[in-house]
Parts: structure tokens; C-alpha cells; sequence
């Protein structure tokens, strides 16, 4: 499965998620930094990534269109590259349910707090 982060989560995310989430992609890796959604929207959905996120306009998007692409919010604030790191880590197995689920579109992750 892989995931393609919007530009409000760090390219630097990329290379640690590769062995847990392959094919992994950044949109400014793709030259589409600065894409509007509806461009961002439709490049996951025909290449197939769970297009992942900390913005509720993909959220929105979600609700309105469904699947695909499937939609990946990390509802976690201001936290840094560690905590999405972390949250994706500890959700691995929910985040491969959820892709696997043909009737699922969206998936929120919230952040724990200590």
C-alpha cells in the first residue's frame, strides 16, 4: 500500500515509510507542490494511493465523493514528523484494514495525548 502526503506533512516522512508503507510518494516529489486538491484528489485516485493528510478539505472531499481514493487524515495538531511517524507506525494493521475495505473511504487517526 502506498500513501501519497500532501504538502502540510514533510517530504523527509518519505524515506521511514517506505518498508512499512512501499511506494510511498510526497506530492512535491511528483512536481505537484502547490496542486490544487482536485488535481491531488485525482492523481490518487487513478495511481492508487490512500492520499494522506492533516487537511479537512480532503476530509470533506471523502464525504462528499467516496472512494477512491481512499482518505487518510492524521488529526494530530501541530505535531511534527515523530508523531505521524509514530501514529502511522501504531496503526499500521487499521490502515491496511481500511485500505483493503471496499466500502470504506476515509479513515481519521487522532493523536493520543500523554
Amino acid at each position: 500500500m502506498k500513501l501519497l502526503l500532501d504538502e502540510n506533512l514533510s517530504r523527509r516522512l518519505v524515506p521511514a515509510l517506505q518498508e512499512a508503507f512501499a511506494g510511498t510518494r510526497h506530492v512535491q516529489d511528483l512536481g505537484l507542490q502547490g496542486a490544487s486538491d482536485v488535481s491531488l484528489w485525482a492523481l490518487a485516485g487513478r495511481e492508487g494511493y490512500v492520499l494522506t493528510s492533516k487537511d479537512d478539505d480532503f476530509r470533506q472531499m471523502s464525504l462528499l465523493r467516496g472512494a477512491p481514493p481512499k482518505v487518510l487524515v492524521l488529526a494530530i495538531g501541530n505535531g511534527g514528523n515523530d508523531v505521524v511517524l509514530g501514529l502511522l507506525a501504531s496503526n499500521r494493521a487499521r490502515i491496511e484494514a481500511f485500505e483493503a475495505d471496499a466500502l470504506e473511504s476515509l479513515l481519521v487517526l487522532r493523536r493520543t495525548r500523554d
